[in-house]
């Protein structure tokens, strides 16, 4: 069992109106936002520590404001296998993110330098969105972040330097 799960999962309980829309669109972007795993349908979960518990309890307080019910619980699996599994699961959609960012860098870097520079500040900040919800990191954020890293245009020279 990994350090960020030896805390138990922080889980958001929660039920909205279906009109207006507005409300539950902006809380199902917040929560895709913090890389939730979904464990039921109204129910969402986080690995504990105190931001996540925070931010899911600010969600909780947006959903009670458009006249939805939340409730915040702390658990602790019961079986290893299901918060291993759990685990894979937030690892996996984050990998899948790396892979969207390592793929786009490498299309990038056939690119003119004015390109290379727009997108390596743009995958430099979505590395950063990716790593605020990354909570059990793939191997995959390594590969991005070198590709992201190779954008940048004194790569070639740090290149030459490391390999003298």
């Amino acid at each position: 069992m990994t350090n960020a799960t030896q805390a138990g999962w922080v889980l958001l309980c929660y039920r909205m109106p279906r009109e207006p829309s507005t409300a539950r669109i902006a809380v199902w972007r917040n929560l895709k936002r913090l890389g939730v795993a979904q464990l039921g349908d109204g129910l969402v979960g986080l690995p504990a520590d105190a931001r996540t518990r925070e931010h899911l309890e600010w969600i909780a307080e947006e959903v009670l404001a458009a006249g939805g019910d939340a409730t915040i619980w702390l658990a602790q699996p019961t079986v290893t296998a299901q918060e291993r599994a759990l685990a894979r699961e937030l690892a996996a959609a984050r990998a899948a993110e790396y892979g969207a960012v390592l793929a786009e860098a490498e299309q990038a870097r056939a690119a003119d330098a004015a390109t290379r520079r727009r997108v390596l500040r743009r995958l430099r900040a979505e590395l950063r969105r990716i790593h605020r919800r990354d909570y059990f990191p793939p191997a995959e954020r390594r590969a991005a972040v070198a590709a992201v890293d190779a954008l940048h245009p004194d790569h070639s020279d740090r290149e030459e330097i490391e390999s003298a």
